[in-house]
């Protein structure tokens, strides 16, 4: 765990790309998704990515390894959606500790095939932890604005036991990302804290919000420093932003926080704003000048890729991050 601290001191730390962008272009079936295993599963099960750590494994380790390639520090287990909550879905709550378990020894088998390779650089592996497809802070019924889909406990339970399989699978780091509901992030915090307690270990922690539009604020309405604000008493290694808008639209609101925390800051944005289509355009190019303004600011410590990114992003963002000393934290997770 001090390993990645000393790195975060030493340089900016790069996070990969897209998990879901890369799936893509493997354009996998319905018969792809279930393999023999789950071949006469009762329902749909094409869309569930975190089923491929399951039926595809190779494909998992090889985007792994193609972006530590590009020159990541750190990959993201592909783990995104796996919570009994949000499996749900595909009626697979049972194979929940399974889905995380396997994600991170995927990842944790690659990141050390690459730490052996190049000892000066470690690579790590964060473990996946989204946001689910339900909101503790607004009702989803406009006729009801009293009621809520989900309860703070049963989000607590449901992260709990993604937080053990992970840890369990070898993640070095737990990363709570693309935060809309401030309340759900802190029920992921409050279960993280109880397996740390329980298990009396110290994990580090990066949680990521995602600002919505151009308000500026979460789906559940918080500004980037009220976030700050509201999660800054859990000892985190990093706070930051992900998803929704592209690196240029993001920038005000990293500078919204950079000067209000000692904690380490992260970005990952998009590549710029999808299409018509919903597919992202912006070239590595394009998006390595808009993340070269942050490193002029020292605004980073970590940086990477959410939608449309790729590889070839990633490997023009380590580039560019390479030339920058990171911006000061105080690592005291």
């Amino acid at each position: 765990m001090s390993n990645i601290k000393q790195a975060l001191q030493e340089r900016i730390l790069v996070l990969d790309g897209a998990m879901g962008t890369m799936l893509q272009r493997y354009k996998f079936t319905e018969e792809d998704f279930r393999g023999e295993r789950f071949k006469d599963y009762p329902t749909p099960l094409q869309g569930n990515n975190d089923l491929l750590s399951l039926t595809q494994p190779e494909a998992i380790k090889t985007i792994h390894a193609k972006y530590f390639e590009a020159g990541a520090d750190i990959v993201e287990t592909n783990t995104f959606s796996g919570t009994t909550i949000a499996m749900a879905d595909y009626q697979m709550e049972d194979l929940v500790y399974e889905l995380n378990f396997q994600s991170a020894k995927i990842a944790k088998e690659v990141a050390n095939a690459f730490t052996a390779k190049e000892p000066h650089k470690p690579r790590f592996v964060a473990g996946s932890i989204g946001p689910t497809n339900r909101t503790a802070s607004m009702s989803p019924d406009v006729n009801d604005p009293g009621y809520r889909a989900v309860t703070f406990d049963e989000l607590r339970i449901a992260y709990k036991q993604q937080v053990e399989a992970l840890l369990d699978g070898g993640a070095d780091i737990l990363l709570v990302e693309t935060v809309f509901d401030t309340l759900n992030a802190k029920a992921a915090l409050f279960a993280i804290e109880e397996v740390k307690e329980a298990r009396n270990i110290d994990v580090p922690i990066m949680l990521s919000g995602t600002i919505t539009d151009a308000s500026g604020r979460t789906l559940s309405g918080q500004t980037a420093e009220a976030f700050l604000i509201s999660v800054s008493h859990i000892p985190l290694l990093s706070v930051g932003f992900n998803c929704a808008l592209g690196a240029n639209l993001l920038q005000p609101h990293l500078e919204a926080i950079a000067n209000k925390t000692d904690f380490a800051i992260s970005a990952h944005p998009n590549a710029g704003l999808p299409n018509a289509f919903g597919e992202y355009d912006e070239s590595p190019e394009e998006m390595g000048e808009q993340i070269e303004e942050y490193l002029k600011k020292n605004l980073i410590n970590i940086i990477g890729g959410c939608c449309g990114t790729t590889p070839e992003h990633i490997k023009v963002i380590a580039d560019i991050a390479a030339k920058y000393k990171p911006r000061k934290a105080v690592v005291s997770c």
